[in-house]
């Protein structure tokens, strides 16, 4: 397992997807995490978020494998004096406090970081909201894609208004987090000293509307539905269909790559066409150069065109399940596995060369599977 974070430990106050995302990326990177379950609740909630093929005896689901890989469960109940010491004396050995309560709920736990601080002051206390440390309403990450402007842009045309289908809002915000974290960890080497860092499922969604964002501030344009396609580039997000019915999505950025595309397409002309021959041109004619292209592609098998437009370096790729993806080479490391059976995903993607191979990760443990082992560090 990655050393980086060995002598790390973190606790986990935190329930769904973007706090334990941020408990398992320091989980893959070496650090013991113990997750504190509600006995009331028993535990996290997306402990009981099954499909109906799931086992309904495990307190394992899918989803909770989804940001739990690598942990320690105990379950505590926070309001009885007995359960609350157990955690102050773990917090008393730890490094990093992972919260998500909504505003009042720690001070009234008294597991806020002014509580805690009290009783280890190196304490990293990183807390995620819903709208902000002073807001008291619970952030869903639906609510927020719809408030946020999210749902507004996603669709077709004259559609409905759609949600991401994974929770965008909150793996956006743990990653916010895990951000804040580590800048706070490097201040605490710096400077000695331990803090508080909050993020908020809305800010980090607002942040993340990116050019879509600042189309509004800079151009005055709103955003609209526009299915795949992108509203400063074309074609970009244009999906073709084949003569065997497979769907290729292009995303030609350069006049360069749209010239050798027509070329590819055999519509070569097409390129020097006073309607096409810039980006802007291309935008403003998006429809009609939709159309050519449509034909165009139709005339073509997918794996000859997708072969063609690689061998060109054209920005292009098939569009494929979620099976399909999970099957291919190129996600093969990502995808956390035992000897029996995968168990979940990697929450960090990078290759550092410093922190060594990636090696075996615990699976999502079942609730309150490690009391007597944590009980024994206190």
């Amino acid at each position: 397992m990655p050393s980086i974070f060995k002598e790390l430990r973190v606790i986990e106050l935190a329930n769904v997807l973007a706090g334990p995302s941020v408990g398992q990326f320091f989980a893959e990177l070496g650090a013991e995490v113990i997750k504190i379950e509600n006995p009331k609740t028993k535990g996290d909630v997306t402990r009981s978020w099954k499909l109906k093929r799931e086992d309904s005896e495990s307190s394992i689901s899918a989803y909770f494998s989804a940001a739990n890989s690598g942990k320690k469960s105990i379950a505590l109940d926070l309001w009885n004096r007995e359960d609350l010491s157990i955690l102050n004396k773990l917090i008393a050995k730890s490094d990093i406090v992972i919260a998500s309560y909504k505003a009042g709920d720690a001070e009234k736990l008294k597991v806020d970081y002014q509580s805690l601080k009290s009783i280890n002051s190196k304490i990293i206390y990183g807390q995620i909201t819903g709208y902000g440390d002073e807001d008291n309403r619970v952030g869903y990450d639906a609510i927020i894609q719809a408030e946020s402007g999210f749902m507004s842009m996603n669709g077709e045309p004259d559609g409905n208004s759609l949600k991401m289908p994974v929770a965008l809002v909150d793996v956006l915000a743990a990653h916010h987090l895990k951000e804040a974290i580590l800048l706070a960890y490097i201040n605490l080497l710096k400077n000695n000293e331990g803090s508080k860092v909050s993020v908020s499922l809305f800010e980090s969604a607002i942040a993340s509307l990116a050019n879509q964002a600042t189309n509004y501030l800079i151009a005055g344009y709103n955003p609209q539905k526009m299915g795949a396609e992108h509203p400063n580039i074309a074609p970009y997000g244009t999906v073709l269909k084949t003569a065997d019915q497979k769907e290729i999505l292009l995303a030609v950025g350069t006049n360069s790559q749209f010239q050798k595309l027509c070329g590819v397409l055999e519509i070569a002309e097409i390129s020097e066409d006073g309607r096409f021959k810039t980006n802007t041109l291309r935008v403003e004619n998006r429809r009609a150069l939709n159309q050519i292209l449509l034909v165009k592609a139709k005339l073509f098998q997918s794996e000859i065109l997708i072969e063609k437009l690689k061998k060109l370096q054209i920005p292009a790729g098939k569009l494929q399940s979620v099976a399909e993806a999970l099957q291919g080479q190129d996600a093969e490391k990502m995808i956390l596995k035992s000897a029996e059976m995968n168990f979940g995903l990697r929450n960090f993607a990078g290759d550092l060369s410093f922190m060594g191979k990636f090696s075996h990760l615990a699976p999502p443990p079942e609730f309150d599977q490690e009391r007597d082992e944590i009980l024994a560090l206190i």
